[in-house]
């Protein structure tokens, strides 16, 4: 018996000939049955064909009801196409116990066969090369009596090989974090305008994996080699496997009234069927353990034959989110808990490299070995840089947790968890917002009052460093662009979260989403200058492509199955030169934003001239700051660490004080508004001789005002006089004289 089954297993994976080597083998590791009445079931299937030692290892657990003399009809295909068919006849062959079939069970320890070399010969060596070959073999036993298939068993098969790498996903991440650890440096430094790119493309790239992800994330069905592409990719998701975290999340979820998925705890015992996926280790084969896509679909089969011999499996399904916590060895019920815990490791750990740093900044300074103006700016406000880092890791982490905390919605894997993921979600969408309209009422004001959006923008550090995060990357006039960006990481994350019951939906949904953005930012062009569009618009252009192959891979066109596999191909190869161009432009521009001594020579002035505006509390005593606090209207002591003027508070965040425009009004000059104090004035009076511009008096000689109308004295503006309510408030000048 066991010998019958080594052969018709060797001619099984001979078929491959037709098909067009590290380790050379050929493998399966599923015996699923492949039509509705099936007189032969499998709990285990496995076999390796290695050729360097001519030696087929397998081992078969399973029953069979078929009874008498059958004929063997094999297909081999790959990538959706027929390449070999073969109808055998186990009497004319030899094979012993098939000739004829018995009913009976069938257990079959390990074992190992020598095969022929001139069989092996038949096998193109391509066929052990190229990652996740999209290959199986139907096997259907025909009785010759009735002539109609008794059973039909399918066995996916692999040659080990995939793009599925730890080493890939790791140099992906480490690459993303060195940019934005760069863009922190170059900022510290005083190079504002290199940090604003380095930064700007870092997070470009690190969205560009995050979609990456959402690809892997759909329930579509996906050729092995996308599976296997996208799973590169799931680490910006928080989908990653680390063994105790995992004890931790079954502890926390049966703790709080959950009860935890035994998939992968069951796969000792059960075959698991993977048609399309990435092709794991020989390790975990021997182990019982598979991974298989078909459809967007793992099954994990534990079958028994009932007494009239139909297949009665137990079947679990597990498709789109679930099959990428699957293929990461992550239970299902873990997956949300997994998500949250990094995301929230990530946070404390940026927190505490934050701490380490101005510790190290303020030793390196008293030992001597720093001087003392180096991240000057970073020392002396480190709180409110934290701040906004904080507020950027919020951003980051917007589209892991919407497509989690959504997801979890339909899930429900224990109370505990979903409250949490209610919290998490409102509470960043209510950061968001609240941070974006803050954005948007600052370049208002600052139009109203300037004629400029850039002028409150990046004259204030404050908000600068707290609110930066979100327009910096834009020009000055797009300043709200960060509300179509974050509509359109919402509305995509919700299609990835919500419909993974139906993959069809998702892709069309993608489709439309990608479409319209990729409209919006061509013909708007909101980022900082061409460089930057370019670079974002590149990266939707792929998103838009990736998206319309992802609607192709759901056979909505009912295309035949060669054009889905060589599509799968295609996606693979443009999506690898993509990244590797986008990791190369990142890399590079991250080494020369640390190592070169004016990186700021790169890149040319920002249009919008934003540079003019950044002020450096630190360098405020050289001359040419000084010429730009005097054209500003400031005077030297105008900004005074965290004792400056607040531009950004809600109630004392103009530069006029009140709290609306007519309020801000001024009528200095016998009522004359002029280009200096008036709301849409952008520049100061000149100082009068012998007093500061923050001290001088604005009130015209026998010219009577009330407090409402007139502005504060020398005197009151040295106390910090703020005036009654109906005050019109200081002027841009006499905020640089202290008056708050």
């Amino acid at each position: 018996m066991k010998l019958s089954l080594a052969s018709l297993a060797s001619w099984a994976l001979v078929g491959l000939s037709s098909l067009a080597s590290a380790e050379r083998m050929l493998y399966s590791d599923s015996l699923n049955p492949c039509q509705a009445t099936n007189n032969f079931s499998a709990t285990q299937f496995d076999v390796v064909l290695t050729p360097k030692n001519n030696s087929l290892s397998f081992s078969v657990v399973g029953v069979s009801t078929i009874q008498g003399n059958i004929t063997i009809d094999l297909v081999v295909s790959a990538y959706g196409l027929q390449i070999y068919a073969t109808t055998l006849d186990p009497c004319e062959l030899g094979f012993t116990g098939l000739c004829p079939m018995n009913e009976g069970q069938l257990n079959l320890p390990q074992s190992n066969v020598p095969i022929p070399a001139s069989s092996l010969a038949n096998v193109p060596g391509i066929a052990y090369t190229v990652p996740d070959l999209d290959a199986k073999v139907k096997v259907y036993f025909n009785s010759t009596t009735t002539g109609q298939s008794a059973a039909c068993v399918e066995a996916s098969l692999s040659n080990g090989k995939t793009v599925d790498q730890k080493a890939v996903a790791w140099a992906l991440a480490v690459i993303s974090g060195l940019a934005l650890v760069a863009s922190a440096i170059t900022s510290g430094l005083g190079h504002s305008n290199t940090a604003a790119h380095v930064a700007a493309n870092a997070l470009a790239l690190f969205g560009y994996f995050q979609a990456q992800a959402f690809i892997g994330m759909t329930a579509v069905s996906l050729p092995p080699v996308v599976a296997s592409w996208t799973q590169n990719f799931q680490w910006s998701m928080g989908i990653i496997r680390v063994g105790f975290l995992q004890d931790i999340a079954t502890w926390y979820q049966r703790s709080t009234g959950g009860k935890p998925s035994s998939v992968l705890s069951s796969l000792g015992t059960t075959s698991v069927e993977v048609q399309k996926r990435s092709m794991e280790t020989v390790y975990k084969l021997m182990k019982r353990a598979a991974y298989q896509v078909h459809d967007s679909i793992l099954r994990a089969r534990s079958n028994a034959a009932g007494s009239n011999g139909q297949d009665t499996a137990n079947t679990v399904i597990v498709r789109g989110i679930q099959r990428v916590g699957f293929r990461s060895g992550i239970e299902v019920t873990n997956i949300f808990l997994t998500g949250y815990i990094f995301f929230m490791i990530f946070v404390v750990a940026v927190v505490i490299g934050v701490l380490l740093f101005k510790l190290f900044c303020e030793l390196l300074v008293k030992m001597g070995r720093m001087k003392g103006e180096k991240f000057l700016d970073f020392r002396n406000g480190w709180t409110t840089v934290l701040k906004g880092i904080m507020f950027r890791m919020v951003l980051i982490g917007f589209p892991q947790m919407v497509v989690l905390c959504f997801w979890e919605f339909t899930q429900n894997d224990s109370t505990a968890e979903m409250v949490l993921a209610v919290l998490t979600i409102f509470a960043m969408l209510s950061i968001l917002a609240w941070a974006s309209s803050k954005v948007i009422r600052l370049a208002r004001r600052s139009i109203s009052m300037h004629k400029n959006p850039a002028y409150i923008l990046y004259s204030d550090p404050v908000s600068l460093n707290k609110w930066g995060f979100l327009y910096v990357q834009f020009k000055a006039t797009a300043y709200y662009f960060i509300v179509p960006f974050l509509i359109y990481i919402l509305a995509k994350g919700l299609f990835i979260a919500l419909g993974q019951g139906a993959g069809t939906v998702q892709a069309i949904g993608l489709v439309v989403i990608e479409a319209v953005y990729l409209i919006t930012i061509c013909v708007l062009r909101p980022y900082m200058d061409k460089k930057t569009n370019g670079f974002n618009i590149a990266i939707t252009v792929i998103n838009f492509i990736s998206a319309v192959f992802l609607l192709v891979f759901t056979g909505i066109f009912d295309q035949p199955g060669i054009v889905t596999g060589v599509m799968g191909v295609i996606f693979f190869v443009y999506n690898a030169v993509f990244s590797t161009v986008l990791l190369l432009i990142v890399l590079i521009a991250s080494i020369i934003a640390v190592v070169a001594k004016n990186p700021d020579t790169r890149y040319q002035p920002m249009r919008d001239d934003r540079g003019s505006f950044i002020k450096s509390q630190s360098h405020l005593n050289h001359e040419l700051d000084a010429l730009g606090a005097t054209a500003r209207g400031e005077s030297k002591h105008g900004w005074t660490g965290g004792k400056g003027a607040r531009i950004e508070e809600d109630e004392d965040d103009s530069w006029s004080g009140g709290s609306s425009s007519n309020e801000r009004q001024q009528q200095p000059f016998h009522g004359q508004q002029t280009a200096y104090g008036g709301p849409g004035g952008a520049r100061s009076p000149p100082a009068q001789s012998g007093m500061p511009a923050g001290q001088q008096q604005m009130q015209a000689p026998g010219y009577p005002a009330s407090r409402s109308e007139q502005t504060a004295s020398p005197y009151e503006e040295n106390r910090g006089y703020r005036g009654n309510g109906n005050a019109a408030g200081p002027s841009p000048w006499q905020r640089g004289a202290g008056y708050e």
